[in-house]
């Protein structure tokens, strides 16, 4: 799930990805864990209404860094969005539910902080690929995780984007998630499709056809039980886009890989306004 392999490996991602029109603070605190820094970018030109974005990377849990995710950042701030990328921990330090409560966490950092560090106020977008999206969405459709740190999805969430998310992956196949996400009878409940319920912030969910690392079922089935509840949901299949390709799309080098920054740009733009 994390980024190698996407091309020629992130670090030339990384040196092709235009180092400016934006600002960053890196390794802000939103949590007294070492690892719970986040990196707060500014748009240079920001956008009239646009939410700040928190970003959530993938990695199965098990990887990732912020620092490796600038790509999206830079793709982000390019449209005139804050964006905020935060660390959470990781598998084994840690298993379900805590990345969550970590996730959790920074949202509600941006939320009540991110305009001191000049981001955007207001209620925020989350945003993730992969594990990421996960993380992203469990946010927005299982209220316990925001209600800890005081929040509200439909008051404090502007919206919720997945890119190759899982969602709806029951039986586990590997002993990593097993042992990741508890015993057998209580998976139902570490699931984002069992907590759909209204109401819910506007979502966008995006797939590649040719995923077989995460199954277009968990997007489409996700996208038709929120229709259920009256959600308000965008859908995209990229054809022929594999797991990797529909995120490295956001790198400035790659976007003709698939439309997926238009789309989610797009998508975020069309929002109505809310209140601080």
């Amino acid at each position: 799930m994390p980024l190698v392999g996407a091309c020629s490996g992130p670090q030339i991602v990384d040196a092709l990805t235009p180092r400016s029109g934006y600002t960053v603070a890196t390794g802000l605190p939103f949590a007294d864990d070492p690892r719970l820094r986040l990196d707060l970018y500014r748009p240079d030109r920001p956008a009239p209404g646009a939410p700040t974005v928190v970003f959530f990377y993938g990695g199965n849990w098990e990887t990732g860094d912020k620092g490796m995710y600038r790509f999206v950042a830079q793709a982000l701030t390019s449209r005139g969005y804050s964006v905020a990328i935060p660390d959470y921990r990781l598998y084994p330090q840690v298993r379900y539910p805590d990345f969550l409560r970590d996730s959790a966490a920074a949202v509600a950092w941006v939320r009540r902080h991110g305009a001191e560090h000049g981001a955007q106020p207001g209620p925020v977008a989350v945003m993730g690929h992969s594990a990421g999206a996960y993380n992203a969405l469990m946010l927005a459709m299982d209220r316990r995780w925001l209600a800890e740190q005081g929040l509200d999805p439909a008051r404090d969430l502007r919206a919720a984007v997945g890119l190759a998310g899982p969602y709806d992956f029951l039986p586990l196949q590997s002993d990593m998630l097993k042992d990741l996400f508890g015993p057998e009878k209580t998976r139902p409940d570490t699931q984002p499709i069992t907590h759909v319920a209204a109401p819910l912030p506007p979502l966008f969910l995006a797939t590649g056809t040719a995923d077989e690392t995460v199954l277009p079922r968990n997007s489409r089935n996700l996208a038709a039980k929120a229709r259920e509840v009256g959600g308000s949901v965008r859908t995209v299949e990229y054809d022929g886009i594999g797991h990797i390709r529909i995120v490295a799309a956001l790198a400035a080098p790659l976007r003709w890989l698939n439309p997926v920054l238009d789309d989610v740009d797009g998508f975020l733009k069309s929002l109505p306004e809310t209140g601080s």
